[in-house]
């Protein structure tokens, strides 16, 4: 490790020692100018997002305005890190919620501002500081994220971005300074981070992959489910850890929905990314759609069924793809993180929960039907952190954001996060 990220690391450790003992509302009204610089700029950030990883300039500019209303929901949030007092027979007895201290995030590309703020806030309300281990492509989102920040008012130390690569993570985490890890990313990146956590006793949290189902069933209003499910598949180019993935449709209704749906998935197709009209361009990187390719060859090669097939016409564009993939396809436990989507077919809602949950991965999702006793069956049954009825997943700061299983452990938004980075200490006495 160098000598100028140690500095960095001793600045932030510093910086925790005053800005934790900050007032609560003092911390939100510095969150609060920091949504304000996101909105007014909203434009100029996005153009930063799509020059750095494709996203079509229309979804990068929502991007920023989300994280704007991310931070306005905390900083309006209630204290409930305030000390608690607990009825018992001592004279005190009360919990107090103390920030652990320096915190590293370790964020991907795919949303390079909504990933690293949706962290970063809850945690240094809370009273941490964080430096940030951004992916390789987004150092300049990482960047300016540190300026929104020092030009809200922050003090220095409070975020820093550490432009490293992956393999400095390691030291980084083992430095005394860290208390704890946040890494949004693979489940091999996310192994490897906790083994480093683990051995050092300290507290991490990881939002890894998934393989969502998006379940229809014969009640469903098909035109939506079509229309929602291919946005569900393909915004962001598919590059999303909670984009449907799987589509599992009930057998009775498939060749009702199946046109519907192809209708829809293919009206997606790659264009300028900084024109605002754009639905869909190329993956970040030209590795990434290798990667893919390989992975839709792989799916064929084990008994897939070309629907759509999946059409490179550059270096990192395709022509988005779609296939029908039977139970025991090696593909279904891997992670399609692109322009491709798996269509499954089932008889009954116990089958078809089955399929949702036959796969190591638990983060977000969906069904479509409009009666409440296979609504609750189905969000009752199905093993992820999140389930959706009608409707696509999408991220909302009010409401807990998390998977289980493969897809990682501990709770990003809702008050919950601001409980993520912090002791409950327990104080008793006469």
């Amino acid at each position: 490790m160098n000598e100028e990220i140690k500095n960095k690391l001793q600045q932030a450790d510093a910086a925790f020692r005053h800005w934790k003992n900050t007032d609560f509302d003092d911390r939100q009204k510095l969150i609060r100018k920091a949504a304000s610089i996101l909105k007014d700029r909203a434009e100029e950030f996005g153009k930063i997002i799509t020059k750095e990883m494709n996203k079509p300039i229309s979804q990068s500019i929502s991007e920023v305005e989300k994280c704007a209303l991310m931070m306005e929901y905390y900083a309006d949030a209630e204290n409930v890190l305030k000390p608690e007092k607990i009825e018992s027979e001592f004279t005190i007895s009360e919990i107090h919620y103390v920030p652990k201290g320096v915190v590293l995030g370790v964020m991907p590309w795919n949303f390079p501002f909504w990933q690293v703020l949706r962290f970063a806030t809850p945690t240094i309300l809370a009273g941490n500081t964080m430096v940030l281990k951004h992916a390789s492509i987004c150092f300049e989102s990482g960047n300016a994220i540190e300026k929104v920040f020092i030009e809200a008012g922050f003090p220095e130390g409070i975020f820093q971005n550490l432009e490293v690569d992956h393999k400095a993570v390691k030291a980084i985490l083992e430095h005394d300074a860290v208390k704890a890890v946040s890494l949004t990313g693979s489940e091999k990146a996310g192994a490897e981070v906790a083994s480093i956590a683990g051995s050092k006793i300290k507290k991490s949290l990881l939002e890894l992959g998934g393989s969502d189902a998006f379940i229809i069933l014969d009640d469903a209003d098909l035109d939506d489910a079509a229309k929602t499910g291919a946005l569900a598949r393909l915004q962001n180019c598919g590059q999303t850890c909670v984009a449907a993935k799987r589509f599992i449709i009930q057998n009775s209704i498939r060749d009702k929905f199946l046109p519907k749906f192809i209708k829809e998935y293919k009206k997606f197709v790659p264009s300028d990314p900084m024109n605002k009209e754009t639905k869909i361009a190329g993956m970040a990187r030209a590795d990434l759609a290798d990667d893919l390719l390989k992975q839709y060859e792989k799916a064929l090669e084990n008994g897939a069924e070309v629907i759509i097939p999946l059409e490179k016409i550059s270096d990192n564009e395709f022509i988005p793809g779609l296939i029908s993939v039977k139970e025991g396809n090696p593909i279904l436990q891997e992670e399609l993180f692109g322009p491709l989507g798996m269509v499954l077919f089932g008889e009954n809602d116990e089958e078809i929960l089955k399929l949702a949950n036959d796969i190591p991965f638990g983060l977000s999702n969906a069904v479509w039907t409009k009666d409440k006793k296979r609504q609750q069956f189905f969000t009752e049954g199905l093993e992820s952190g999140t389930v959706n009825v009608n409707r696509m997943t999408s991220s909302d700061p009010r409401f807990p954001f998390g998977g289980t299983k493969s897809s990682g452990y501990g709770t990003e938004l809702s008050l919950l996060a601001l409980r993520e980075f912090v002791t409950a200490k327990t104080i008793i006495g006469n």
